[in-house]
C-alpha cells in the first residue's frame, strides 16, 4: 500500500481492505464549482481510482472566494472549470485517473454519465440538474450524495436506498429555493462542511459501512442544526423511485434551452443540434466585430455589444451581464449571424 495513504489506512473503519476499495472506485462529480472542487480534492488526496468531473462553466473572478482549486491565472486564461480542476488535481495526485467533461448535464446525457460509476457526488447549483441526476442514479441503481449551500446554510442527503425517499419524493418537503448565491451570497466554511459530509458518506458506502439515512441541515453562522428521519416521506407511487418508475426528469421534453446561471448575471443558451459551430472558423469570422477575443481548444470568448460572450465546443453559449433570456438570444443571433 502506498505510504501516502498510511494515515487513512490506520483509520480502522477503512483499513487496507477499505483503501483498496477506494482505489477501485469510479466517482462522478456533477459540477466543478465550490462543492465540486472541495469534494474532488478530498477524493483525489484519498486515492480514489478515477474521477469523472462534468461542468458547463468557465472560471470567473467571483469564484476564487470559495472554489479552492483555482487561481487568478486560471481566470485570466478563461479556462473551463473542469479543465482547470484536472490540471490542479493531477498535480496533487498523479496516481488518480481524472476525466473531465466540459458540458451541460441534460436529459440526453445524464444516464450515460451515471452508468458504470460507483457513486455520484452532487455539486450542482440548481434543482433542475439535481432532479436529472436523481432520476439517473435511480435508473442505474447507484447512490447520489446530495449537497446544497447558500449563505451560511448547508443541506445534505444520501439518495439511492429502497427504504429512503428520493429527491422527487421530497420536493414538497425541502425548503424552497428562493435564496441563491446571487441573492444571499455564500461563505466558504459552509462549503467545506457540506463537502466533508458528502465525502465521508461516500467513503462509508465504498467500504461497506452504513450511510447516514437522515436529511441534515446546519447553519454555521447561527449554530442551528437539524437531522430528520425522512423515511416516512417515501412515496409508493413516486415516478422516480417506485416499482413503476418512469424517470420523468430524463424525458427530453423536460429540458430547457435557456438557463440563468446561479450566482451570475449570465444566461446560457443551448444551440440546436442542427447548427454546428467550429471554434477556429468562428474566431476568425467574428474577430473584426468583437474585442478582447480569446480562443483556446475549449472555447471562444469575446466582448460584443457591451456583453462578454463565451461559446463552447458542445454548442453552448454564455451571455454575461444579463438575466434577460430574450436579450441574450438576440445578442447570440447577432454574433453568430
Amino acid at each position: 500500500m502506498n505510504s501516502r495513504y498510511s494515515r487513512q489506512v490506520l483509520f480502522e473503519p477503512i483499513g487496507e481492505s477499505g483503501q483498496k476499495k477506494i482505489a477501485q472506485s469510479h466517482i462522478l462529480i456533477v459540477g466543478a464549482g465550490a462543492l465540486g472542487s472541495a469534494s474532488a480534492e478530498m477524493l483525489v488526496r484519498a486515492g480514489a481510482g478515477k474521477l469523472t468531473i462534468v461542468d458547463r462553466d468557465i472560471l470567473d473572478w467571483s469564484n476564487l472566494q470559495r472554489q479552492q482549486l483555482y487561481t487568478e491565472q486560471d481566470v485570466m486564461d478563461q479556462l473551463p472549470k473542469a479543465v482547470a480542476a484536472k490540471k490542479r488535481l493531477g498535480e496533487i495526485n498523479s496516481g488518480v485517473d481524472i476525466e473531465t467533461i466540459v458540458a451541460d448535464v441534460t436529459a440526453e446525457n445524464a444516464e450515460v454519465l451515471a452508468k458504470g460509476k460507483t457513486l455520484i457526488v452532487d455539486a450542482t447549483d440548481n434543482i433542475e440538474t439535481r432532479l436529472l441526476m436523481n432520476d439517473a442514479s435511480r435508473k442505474v441503481n447507484i447512490p447520489f450524495f446530495m449537497g446544497a449551500v447558500v449563505a451560511s446554510y448547508g443541506l445534505i442527503y444520501s439518495i439511492g436506498w429502497k427504504d429512503r425517499p428520493c429527491l422527487h419524493c421530497l420536493l414538497n418537503t425541502l425548503p424552497p429555493q428562493t435564496l441563491t448565491c446571487d441573492t444571499a451570497g455564500v461563505i466558504s466554511p459552509i462549503i467545506q462542511v457540506v463537502a466533508a459530509h458528502q465525502v465521508a458518506n461516500a467513503f462509508k458506502y465504498i467500504v461497506g459501512e452504513e450511510v447516514d439515512y437522515r436529511l441534515k441541515s446546519f447553519d454555521l453562522w447561527t449554530g442551528d442544526q437539524a437531522a430528520i428521519d425522512v423515511r416516512p416521506l417515501r412515496r409508493p407511487d413516486c415516478p422516480s423511485c417506485s416499482e413503476q418508475a418512469v424517470f420523468p426528469f430524463l424525458s427530453k421534453e423536460k429540458q430547457t434551452k435557456t438557463a440563468i446561471l446561479c450566482g451570475r448575471d449570465t444566461v446560457q443558451i443551448t444551440l440546436s443540434r442542427e447548427r454546428t459551430v467550429e471554434l477556429g472558423s468562428l474566431s476568425k469570422t467574428i474577430r473584426p466585430i468583437v474585442t478582447n477575443l480569446i480562443s483556446n481548444p475549449h472555447l471562444v470568448a469575446c466582448q460584443f455589444d457591451g456583453h462578454r460572450i463565451v461559446l463552447f465546443r458542445d454548442g453552448r453559449l454564455l451571455v454575461h451581464g444579463t438575466k434577460d433570456t430574450a436579450k441574450a438570444k438576440s445578442l447570440a443571433a447577432k454574433l453568430l449571424g
